[in-house]
């Protein structure tokens, strides 16, 4: 297992770990948080991988971090849909 890989799965332990928990504003700190160290992860992932492993682990982030996703894509379509006028 690569370095960037076993890096990887500490990120995931860690978000779960955090998922755990209560937060008084629903985990968005901790959000930001692995979303800042998740990015140059996935990007070392990808160099030491390649492109297909970085996929999976972009997928398996995604999954971890449904809610800003989900809210980032509502805002996209909310300000594409504005657009159309």
């Amino acid at each position: 297992m690569t370095l960037s890989l076993a890096l990887a799965c500490l990120w995931f332990i860690a978000a779960n770990m955090i998922a755990i928990f209560p937060s008084r504003d629903r985990h968005w700190k901790a959000a930001y948080g692995l979303i800042a160290v998740g990015v140059p992860l996935l990007g070392f992932v990808i160099f030491e991988n390649g492109p297909w492993v970085g996929l999976i682990i972009l997928m398996a982030g995604a999954s971890i971090l449904r809610w800003p996703l989900i809210y980032l894509l509502r805002r996209l379509r909310g300000l594409a849909g504005r657009g159309r006028q």
